[in-house]
């Protein structure tokens, strides 16, 4: 990926860049380009111009020590608000974190992924990486052990940081960031991931990281930034050289397949069926088996109340009238204050009983198997069960 830094000064210290795509074309003989720098496997890539005469111009690398791009009020900024550049599955949680108990140390960019992974961004601006894996190596383990809350707090100072007018809002932004991994039940997974982003990597670098990625089946990737000058522009030319794209999938599959024998000590992931006269559901989510078998429960004949008794009367709500979409989600907003976050509710599968509406909550967490427990003792006959099912 190329993108354009282009800054509001030619010189100096420059303010936030802003970022354009441009086109990116790799040279066919990188000896005719000695100017062109060099990154751990020694491939060579470089910028053209496309003439109207239909030549090609190559655009010669410069370095951001002599354009005068700072590693951390530059690069560090800019990357901060374009975290896509690197991942587009990632949000930026802190930056310069260093809440360690006797380290000094501090990590350019914390994120996490969607996944509930933390994922460390190391940056150097160095055409060798200097040491910079070893000290991503440290800083994952010391943030290794964060839980959801903690994340939380960490994410609400970076808001207020940056002056975000989010940072009240700093725990529902991140229960949304991670609805697919289980909203506020998250469980942050003690696996970090690590970014190393430079502009470029000795074989020492490259090599650890081999190592480590194939035998210990760690996620260290590793994104090359080659800048280039073009009259008063900045062209940053963003290139991830390990793994290659090309091989990252099959080392995606590679990783999943390792770690499976050390599943049973991870986040329960478990998805559930659930057994009605009707037939078996396909395997659910926590979230989705609690809902199933409380309309398969509702459609037999069990009153909404009664299932209410069973659950909590805080996970189960009622509203008067027989509503849907927006209107339901204003009016149980203003019959139950409490309510902050309305996605967390299955307001587009209501439950309609003799003109009253009820919703079901989505948050269950380690809640779910002790409810299916209760619910199954409100079951009609002996057709109603679950069991643990094998996802996709």
């Amino acid at each position: 990926m190329a993108v354009i830094l282009n800054p509001a000064t030619s010189v100096g210290r420059r303010p936030p860049h802003q970022w354009q795509h441009t086109r990116r074309v790799e040279v066919l003989d990188p000896a005719d380009y000695p100017d062109v720098a060099a990154v751990g496997n020694n491939e060579m890539v470089a910028l053209f111009e496309l003439m109207t005469a239909g030549d090609l111009k190559p655009i010669p690398t410069t370095t951001f020590v002599a354009q005068q791009v700072l590693e951390r009020s530059d690069l560090q900024r800019a990357l901060r608000s374009h975290i896509e550049v690197l991942d587009d599955g990632l949000l930026v949680v802190a930056e310069e974190f260093g809440e360690f108990a006797d380290v000094r140390r501090r990590i350019d960019l914390l994120c996490v992924d969607r996944h509930g992974q933390l994922v460390v961004v190391e940056l150097k601006r160095t055409v060798d990486g200097g040491h910079m894996e070893l000290q991503a190596l440290r800083y994952a383990a010391m943030v290794s052990t964060m839980t959801f809350d903690q994340l939380v707090d960490t994410y609400e100072r970076h808001l207020r940081r940056i002056a975000s007018e989010d940072a009240s809002n700093a725990r529902a932004r991140l229960a949304e960031f991670l609805e697919e991994a289980g909203a506020e039940d998250t469980h942050i997974d003690r696996r970090v991931r690590i970014i190393l982003v430079s502009a470029g990597f000795d074989t020492q670098i490259t090599t650890t990281v081999l190592w480590l990625n194939e035998l210990y089946g760690l996620d260290i990737r590793c994104v090359r930034l080659t800048p280039y000058r073009v009259d008063d522009r900045l062209l940053l030319d963003v290139q991830q050289v390990i793994p290659l794209p090309e091989a990252e999938e099959l080392m995606v599959r590679l990783r999943r397949k390792e770690s499976a024998a050390r599943a049973a000590d991870g986040p329960d992931w478990t998805p559930y069926v659930i057994r009605t006269p009707a037939g078996s559901s396909e395997p659910l989510r926590k979230r989705r088996a609690v809902l199933a078998m409380v309309c398969a429960l509702h459609e037999s004949g069990v009153r909404a109340a009664e299932i209410q008794s069973v659950v909590s009367a805080s996970r189960f709500l009622s509203v008067e009238g027989v509503l849907e979409g927006d209107e339901l989600e204003e009016v149980l907003l203003d019959a139950h204050p409490q309510i902050s976050e309305p996605r967390r509710w299955f307001l587009d599968e209501p439950i309609h009983e003799e003109g009253t509406t009820w919703v079901l909550t989505k948050m269950w967490g380690t809640n779910t198997v002790p409810t299916l427990d209760a619910l199954l003792e409100l079951a009609p006959n002996d057709g109603y069960g679950y069991q643990a099912g094998v996802s996709d």
